[in-house]
């Protein structure tokens, strides 16, 4: 239980993940590492939607299959349920699978194009020995009906279907098995705007009646800000603010997520006009090589001496508003 009386569901402790950068043909050496994920902690309620938001490139979709243990983490801890994941190993970890799943990102590259709806959606029921046969289409056809989708697309195969259906049939595969974690990965990117809205309408119905918690990695700022109740910043392999969502939109305390929020237009021409938008200087560094200190520091425009020797740490300023930001 946290200290606001929250049951907390999964918990993250100075969770890494590196990726060895190799030399040499035949005997191959490490000659570096791509941090993609470099020490990251926080916690996810039990029912709320955590969202996960940065550029490209930052680490969040690393974050999430290392959570899940699709990557297994280089260094640090996920504990799920009180059980802690990364010591898990074969039938252990298949059974705590069940309790988490993903939604993966494109619609078009994560359905096999040569098995049907059926068989898709069944798969997991079938690898965890639930159901088969008639039992097992059975639970196809009402999952299928969960997701706002006609029980009769069962025989039909992924290229019959649009983006739109196409997720909901991923969505309905994660919930084949009665999970209570669900990582999306940025489910609505690859979707028309059109579509969006029902996708993300539909994962809010499913929430309140199921039950569930979401980490819900986007680009999308304004539809995080929709979505979830806390959010949290990632840049360069670090999270750098968390808060609840109101107070992270209202009063951006980090640098960087200051610049991220300015980028977001508002619908309001007056508005819009008076608001001060803030221009990062130079590119991301690479996770490869990350700068000395601050990872931020080499684009920050308030950065000082201290930025550039000292990595700054990530502190609660506020009850549940947490930081990284000497600033600050």
């Amino acid at each position: 239980m946290s200290s606001n009386g929250r049951e907390i569901l999964v918990q993250v402790r100075n969770l890494k993940k590196h990726f060895p950068i190799t030399s040499g043909i035949i005997l191959q050496r490490q000659v570096g590492a791509i941090k993609a994920v470099d020490g990251i902690s926080f916690d996810i309620y039990k029912g709320e939607t955590l969202g996960l938001v940065g550029e490209s490139g930052c680490g969040k979709s690393t974050t999430g299959r290392t959570m899940l243990q699709l990557y297994r983490p280089t260094a640090g801890s996920v504990m799920m349920e009180g059980q802690e994941l990364t010591d898990l190993k074969g039938e252990d970890l298949r059974r705590m699978r069940r309790r988490m799943q993903m939604i993966f990102q494109d619609p078009y590259a994560s359905l096999n194009p040569r098995m049907s709806v059926g068989r898709i959606i069944g798969e997991p029921l079938q690898v965890h020995k639930i159901s088969s046969g008639e039992e097992q289409r059975q639970r196809v056809r009402e999952l299928l009906r969960l997701v706002g989708l006609n029980e009769y697309f069962i025989n039909r195969y992924p290229h019959e279907f649009s983006g739109g259906q196409r997720q909901r049939i991923g969505v309905a595969r994660a919930l084949a098995l009665n999970p209570s974690f669900i990582v999306c990965d940025e489910p609505i990117s690859a979707l028309d705007v059109s579509i969006q809205a029902q996708v993300v309408n539909l994962l809010q119905d499913l929430q309140q009646e199921l039950g569930l918690t979401y980490l819900f990695i986007a680009h999308d700022l304004s539809m995080v800000q929709h979505i979830c109740s806390r959010v949290a910043v990632m840049y360069l392999g670090k999270i750098v603010e968390l808060a609840a969502s109101e107070v992270l939109y209202g009063e951006p305390l980090h640098p960087y997520t200051q610049a991220l929020l300015s980028a977001v237009p508002v619908p309001d021409p007056v508005v819009e006009e008076r608001r001060h938008r803030i221009l990062l200087k130079g590119d991301v560094p690479s996770p490869a090589n990350p700068p000395e200190g601050c990872n931020f520091c080499t684009r920050c425009p308030v950065a000082f001496k201290l930025c550039n020797i000292e990595e700054p740490e990530f502190r609660e300023i506020q009850p549940g508003h947490w930081v990284a930001c000497h600033r600050v």
